[in-house]
C-alpha cells in the first residue's frame, strides 16, 4: 500500500501551526488543538495507509477544522491562518471524497 505522504504533511502542517501560533502569540489553545488534531490526522493517515477505506478518523478532524477555521476566517477575514487551515482542510476533504468515489466504483 502507498504511504498517505500527503495526509502526513497536512498532519504536520496543523500540528506546526499550533506551535507557531504558542511561540508567536503564547497562545495554549492553539498550541493544544495544533497537537491534538496533528495527531489525529497523522493516526488517520497512518490509517488509510494501511487501508484507504478507513478515511473515518481523517476525514472528522479535517472537517471539523473546516468548519471551526472557515468561521473564524468568516468573524475576522484573516488569511493566516484560519484562510490558509480552512482551505487545506476543504483540500483534504475534498481528496478523500474523490478518492472514496474511485474505490467505490471499482468495487462494483
Amino acid at each position: 500500500m502507498p504511504v498517505d505522504a500527503v495526509g502526513y504533511f497536512y498532519a504536520g502542517a496543523v500540528a506546526a501551526g499550533g506551535i507557531l501560533g504558542y511561540t508567536k502569540a503564547g497562545s495554549v489553545p492553539s498550541l493544544a488543538a495544533g497537537l491534538i488534531f496533528g495527531t489525529a490526522l497523522a493516526i488517520g493517515a497512518y490509517q488509510t495507509s494501511a487501508n484507504p477505506s478507513q478515511y473515518g478518523l481523517q476525514l472528522g478532524a479535517s472537517s471539523i477544522l473546516a468548519g471551526v477555521m472557515g468561521y473564524r476566517f468568516y468573524q475576522s477575514r484573516k488569511i493566516m491562518p484560519a484562510g490558509v487551515v480552512c482551505l487545506l482542510s476543504l483540500g483534504i476533504i475534498a481528496r478523500i471524497g474523490l478518492r472514496a468515489l474511485s474505490t467505490g466504483a471499482t468495487r462494483t
